[in-house]
């Protein structure tokens, strides 16, 4: 310790409001003190969640200059998910070394190292590790030393997408060992980006979390979701309170109960339980009914199909990106029985954006002998524009639908007058519109359940890769929310609970068509046979009788 550091500058609270000052923000809050008394007395091995906006970044900078203050000796590594985010760590804690004049001294001296990417502090003694290094995770993590390794934001979008992103990701922080001196300390920060966070691995190989959400979670929300890893002050606060604060704003300095709403709303209700509730505990499997594994991934030819398809788990396909929850894999069909034909139907179903909001999205499904089968689902942008147009007008063309659907609830059926000329002029077919009034949510599960259960649904492996690589253009932190497998195995019953659901919308719409469809067809097949039996009843009947030579039955000639 540094004993010329006034007494009330080895609390690192008093220090965080000091550097507060500095950058003209307002007072430290109740949380973010709450998270730096958490961090000065951190155990070990550490995580801490807490919601995104809450200046985890800043609190922590600010902790590694305090530490230095006390103890220049000390070797700090930052490791973020890119070099980028780690260089921007270790320049704003030069800043704060440089502005700040009690830690004029800790600047290093001309024969010292001072870059973004490396800097030593000036009474640092001569060492082959520097004060402060910033690395990304996926560089060069050995060849140097650290008593203290802080991940920040190891895990983001762009490396937990999917399954196999995210054992790269737990495969690369465990280098953390080995460039950890004896009786260090490993702090991560973070946000969890998926159900399956990397966090959420390292509590299972003895690392201690501290969580701090946005609102305040229900008491059985509360066990069910954080149990011991909820912040201690938050329990207090829910314990002693008047009156109940459930889904009351944690930190409403910060965010307010109105702010919080709108976030919401934004990033839909399974990516803000992440985002800014932090809760990775949505994996219920009675809360997310659609999974991956009740679907068969197959190759679909473009005219026919076996007559038959037998499913089963023994057959796992690893080649995909899978985006599903935990344990949700992709299996090919166990066998396949019959010869291939004809399909039955074929459908394009649209989903119209408007006015170029955002993507129109579209599916391509056939039907043959009860199995749906997907040969494509994506989204086309421009809304209305004849581009747009003429791109849905090729896709009927290229798969011979039979028939063009299209949502009308949005627009009043202008989409589809837009598109008659051009589907006339390219491929003549029929255009049925559907508007619906149920709830989202429900109408798509209520559809889509009971065909995954009986594994009616086959999906073309092209239209998993291609969902995949389509989302790409979009930010990191949007993309899988446009996805049609993200979609399918994060909805919910509740309204909202996705920001985006146009791809699976269209997918339950055309599965609806042909369902209906069927269930027509079964009961006109069921009356024609009651038709026949009423008939061959008849005509036995009638057969009892011997037909006289005058044309009447001789029974009735005795009377």
């Amino acid at each position: 310790m540094n004993p010329q550091l006034p007494q009330e500058l080895h609390d690192f609270r008093n220090f965080l409001f000091i550097v507060w000052k500095h950058l003209a923000l307002p007072d430290p809050t109740e949380v973010q003190y709450d998270m730096a008394e958490y961090l000065q007395n951190a155990p070990r091995r550490a995580i801490i969640e807490a919601f995104r906006g809450v200046g985890k970044s800043y609190i922590t900078a600010a902790f590694v200059v305090w530490k230095l203050l006390l103890d220049p000796e000390i070797k700090f590594m930052v490791v973020s998910a890119s070099k980028a985010r780690a260089d921007d760590f270790s320049t704003f804690t030069q800043r704060l070394i440089m502005e700040l004049p009690m830690c004029s001294h800790l600047i290093a001296k001309d024969h010292q190292r001072w870059s973004k990417i490396a800097f030593d502090v000036g009474p640092a003694k001569a060492s082959g590790s520097a004060s402060v290094k910033s690395v990304g995770i996926t560089g060069q993590l050995t060849g140097s030393r650290a008593d203290i390794i802080i991940a920040d934001d190891v895990e983001v979008p762009n490396n937990s997408m999917t399954h196999m992103m995210r054992e790269r990701l737990a495969e690369a922080v465990k280098e953390f060992d080995a460039v950890l001196k004896p009786e260090g300390k490993i702090l991560y920060l973070g946000t969890p980006q998926c159900e399956m966070s990397l966090y959420n691995t390292l509590t299972e190989r003895g690392y201690k979390m501290r969580v701090w959400p946005a609102r305040f979670p229900t008491a059985e929300r509360a066990e069910k979701a954080y149990g011991s890893r909820l912040a201690p002050l938050l329990y207090d606060k829910m314990s002693f309170s008047d009156k109940p604060l459930d889904d009351q704003p944690v930190d409403p300095k910060r965010f307010d109960a109105d702010d919080l709403l709108e976030r919401e709303l934004s990033y839909g209700k399974s990516g803000f339980a992440l985002q800014f509730m932090l809760d990775t505990s949505l994996s219920d499997l009675n809360k997310y009914p659609l999974k991956l594994s009740d679907l068969m991934i197959m190759s679909c030819d473009a005219k026919k199909a076996p007559e038959k398809l037998v499913y089963g788990i023994m057959k796992e396909i690893k080649d995909l990106p899978n985006v599903g929850l935990a344990g949700d894999k992709y299996y090919a069909p166990e066998a396949v029985v019959g010869d291939y034909v004809d399909y039955t139907g074929s459908l394009l179903v649209i989903d119209p954006s408007g006015r170029g909001s955002d993507e129109t999205a579209y599916a391509v499904i056939k039907m043959l002998n009860g199995y749906l089968y997907v040969v494509e689902c994506a989204g086309v942008d421009g809304g209305y524009s004849t581009p747009a147009l003429e791109h849905l007008a090729k896709k009927a063309k290229e798969h011979s639908v039979n028939m063009v659907l299209i949502e009308s609830n949005f627009g009043d059926g202008m989409f589809t007058e837009l598109l008659k000329p051009i589907l006339n002029q390219t491929y003549s077919v029929t255009i049925e519109e559907v508007r619906h009034s149920k709830q989202k949510e429900l109408r798509i599960i209520d559809t889509l359940e009971p065909l995954f259960n009986q594994h009616r649904i086959i999906i073309d492996p092209k239209v998993v890769q291609q969902d995949y690589d389509s989302v790409q253009k979009y930010p990191a932190e949007q993309a899988q929310r446009y996805m049609l497998t993200y979609q399918l195995s994060r909805i919910t019953r509740d309204r909202g609970s996705l920001a985006h659901d146009d791809r699976l919308d269209v997918l339950a719409m055309g599965c609806k068509y042909f369902v209906d469809q069927m269930a027509a067809d079964v009961n006109l097949m069921m009356n024609e046979r009651k038709d026949e039996v009423l008939r061959a009843e008849l005509d036995k009947f009638i057969g009892g009788f011997n037909i006289g030579n005058k044309g009447r039955p001789t029974a009735l000639t005795a009377f």
